[in-house]
């Protein structure tokens, strides 16, 4: 199965081929870098809108390059408060190659009210990667596993949010 995915972040892109992985068999996942069409700090709806608009993006670059695949994929983490409080999620779309597209996300986290303005003006890694005097937190376990103190990673927030959104896509007519 050839899966690709808007994104080259080898954190990303494991905790998709985790989540296909449960369901299919012979995964192979292609990482192409393409343009969110959002600022670099998502905020409430950019979230999924960045995620579709690399999906879309994906897509595209395979149709010029003739590179057939599966399903096109990408993830975008981002803050909201739509829920009252600021958190950060990580929201996923999965579009087959019928057109068959849906979304899901991960579980979030609470994001101190100290810090929302300076990640408004930059983004959450670079705030991350200064509190904890880091670089590149957003690749790989990502900032999320100091925060919880190794329980849980940037690839197990995209792997979640990867599995919601194939919810549409294993269960045939049922959820369609």
């Amino acid at each position: 199965m050839k899966i690709l995915i808007g994104t080259k972040n080898i954190g990303k892109i494991e905790g998709a081929k985790q989540a296909f992985e449960k369901y299919f068999r012979n995964v192979e996942i292609e990482g192409i870098q393409v343009s969110s069409e959002v600022g670099d700090q998502p905020i409430n709806e950019e979230i999924f809108e960045g995620a579709k608009n690399r999906v879309k993006n994906v897509k595209e670059y395979a149709k010029n390059h003739n590179i057939e695949a599966d399903f096109y994929i990408a993830s975008e983490a981002g803050i909201t408060n739509l829920l009252g409080e600021w958190i950060d999620i990580n929201a996923a779309v999965v579009e087959d190659n019928n057109g068959f597209q849906t979304i899901g996300s991960s579980q979030g986290f609470q994001i101190p009210e100290k810090y929302v303005k300076e990640i408004i003006d930059t983004e959450l890694g670079k705030v991350m990667d200064k509190l904890f005097s880091k670089n590149n937190l957003n690749i790989g376990k990502g900032g999320i596993s100091i925060l919880t103190h190794d329980e849980v990673s940037r690839i197990e927030l995209t792997k979640n949010a990867f599995v919601m959104a194939l919810i549409g896509h294993i269960n045939g007519d049922l959820w369609k």
